[in-house]
């Protein structure tokens, strides 16, 4: 069963993918159908669309003893394993990190691991790298007063959220909705560069003179 806490957060992030990849004239239908769902709806949409397992919406002491052969899949495992699509500026070996498409601020950004990490203390070390290097170029590209690092979890699946504080911003604060081409353009502006490496032509040597053709055999008849 799903925690009663998480429902609402798990409600939002479902719209905010629904607002992010549906076309204009379904968004709303959509959006409205997910917030109208009850608890045993909105279990019975995410197994549907494998985000948990049957058994873990049905009978969690069951699945203790009967595991699924399916690793039972959340919304954050859907994007790494881009079944859902994100807007991703960074990534190394063991996290992502994607622009929150609803935003509190200006440059919030969701760190992911790669794997269904259910702690806070069981994130990599390498996804707080990721973080303070995503940190770094938020405070150069729009010069917070600081960047936060603060954690949240979603069916179990840990992140951390680093939200640019411009004025008193919490993960409580009210959320903006970014349209598709704004987020392109912070994608843009955001996204590791990748370098390219550019390939030297080898150096011919051009013929000065006539004088340095006389060695040159002349042409047979």
């Amino acid at each position: 069963m799903i925690p009663e806490e998480q429902i609402k957060e798990i409600k939002e992030k479902l719209v905010q993918h629904i607002n992010s990849t549906f076309p204009e004239d379904k968004k709303e239908l959509a959006a409205n159908q997910i917030q109208n769902m009850d608890k045993k709806q909105l279990e019975a949409f995410l197994v549907q669309n494998k985000m948990i397992s049957q058994t873990e919406s049905t009978n969690p002491q069951e699945e203790i003893q009967n595991p699924p052969e399916e690793t039972p899949q959340c919304i954050f495992c859907s994007i790494i394993q881009e079944k859902v699509p994100s807007y991703k500026i960074d990534e190394n070996k063991d996290a992502i990190a994607i622009i929150e498409i609803n935003p509190i601020s200006q440059g919030h950004i969701l760190i992911i691991p790669k794997e269904h990490i259910e702690t806070q203390d069981k994130l990599p070390q390498s996804a707080f790298s990721l973080a303070k290097k995503i940190s770094k170029k938020l405070k150069t590209k729009f010069k917070p007063k600081e960047v936060k690092m603060l954690f949240s979890n979603v069916l179990g699946h840990e992140i951390i959220n680093l939200l640019p504080i411009y004025d008193n911003e919490t993960l409580a604060s009210p959320k903006k909705h970014l349209e598709e081409e704004a987020l392109l353009k912070l994608q843009k502006k955001l996204e590791k560069k990748s370098k390219l490496k550019l390939i030297k032509k080898p150096k011919t040597k051009k013929i000065q003179n006539k004088k340095e053709m006389a060695w040159l055999p002349r042409r047979m008849p």
